[in-house]
């Protein structure tokens, strides 16, 4: 597992980093929100001799042909094996630059500072890295850790309130699936007066906890997914359309959809299922969903990661703060689930 910084100061502990490392040069991934926003917060630390590169922000960016730039950019700088990569972004970034200095030279070292609240509380962990494929959602992509994650709060000033609220999603879910106590902790009626760094790194230790027992996802690292078959599927069908979601909106969505399912399959009480689709109405409402979307939807649940052969594998709540993963969940069932959120009241 690689070693985690909560930091208060993300030039002083980036700083602190570098002049332990060795390396023959250093290249700073940025999009070019971060480059604005967050760049000149640690602009200083940098060697002269830096190499700068910057993409496109979003997640219709996460693709090969955006690796190809980035590779053809190390390539022309002349880095090699001992050169360090350093990220400076979200999860889309991080995801795909930490990708990318995998497969360079056989693979050179790298470094995150997740910028958002759904890098930090999510993709900063785990070591998954990998590229959208074909319209797939991470269908291209390697486990591989970064050598230091910098957890800096003060970047989250810098972002838009949708963003804070994208990246809470996780950070509910982290509740439902390991801490029932956790989850009752938070605050869904002014969840944006929440003190986030507390939460951050709570949020952080159980998502590492899980990710140390299972680091290739073979079991329990699994429930990590809670949610994420049918949001994912929502998020990738909504990218490029005007119905665009944010990944925590997402997943909002699929977690009360599993949650049902959970119902339906586990036994989750309909209290609890209660409890949790009105936690995520109050922070997320509710999207309109046309009977139109849901054979494109249901065809992306096929496509998901998990399944195993053409079965279709879910993570479920057996109660909040218990997940349990490999349930199977038939077509009709994923369904029946999407009609139940959308028949859900709401006001």
């Amino acid at each position: 597992m690689n070693s985690i910084i909560f930091s208060e100061n993300a030039s002083v502990d980036l700083t602190a980093v570098l002049s332990g490392i060795k390396y023959s040069s250093i290249f700073i991934l940025t999009d070019e929100n971060t480059k604005e926003h967050c760049l000149p917060i640690v602009e200083e630390v940098f060697p002269s001799n830096s190499i700068f590169y910057s993409i496109d922000p979003g997640e219709k960016n996460k693709t090969i042909a955006t690796c190809m730039k980035i590779w053809a950019a190390m390539t022309e700088a002349q880095l090699d094996r001992k050169a360090l990569f350093l990220n400076i972004g979200g999860g889309v970034l991080g995801d795909m630059g930490g990708f990318c200095a995998s497969i360079y030279k056989r693979g050179i070292r790298f470094i995150n500072m997740p910028t958002t609240l759904l890098s930090q509380v999510d993709a900063s962990v785990g070591g998954k890295l990998g590229v959208d494929f074909e319209g797939l959602k991470n269908h291209l992509g390697v486990f591989n850790e970064p050598e230091t994650v910098i957890v800096a709060s003060q970047f989250l000033k810098t972002l838009p309130e949708k963003e804070i609220r994208s990246g809470y999603a996780e950070i509910i879910k982290h509740g439902l699936i390991r801490d029932k106590q956790y989850f009752e902790s938070l605050d869904f009626d002014h969840w944006q007066d929440s003190y986030w760094a507390p939460l951050i790194h709570h949020s952080v230790e159980i998502k590492k906890s899980v990710v140390e027992a299972d680091p290739k996802e073979a079991g329990l690292r699994k429930i990590l997914n809670f949610g994420h078959t049918i949001g994912h599927a929502f998020e990738t069908y909504f990218l490029d359309g005007p119905r665009h979601l944010l990944h925590g909106e997402a997943i909002a969505v699929g977690m009360i959809c599993e949650a049902w399912l959970s119902h339906k399959k586990l036994d989750l009480s309909m209290a609890e299922l209660k409890q949790i689709q009105d936690a995520f109405l109050k922070v997320y409402g509710k999207i309109e969903i046309q009977e139109s979307d849901l054979a494109p939807v249901l065809d992306f649940c096929l496509q998901d990661k998990k399944n195993e052969g053409k079965e279709l594998m879910f993570s479920l709540l057996s109660s909040i703060g218990d997940c349990t993963y490999n349930i199977p969940v038939t077509r009709q069932e994923i369904l029946e689930a999407i009609h139940y959120y959308q028949n859900i009241s709401h006001t």
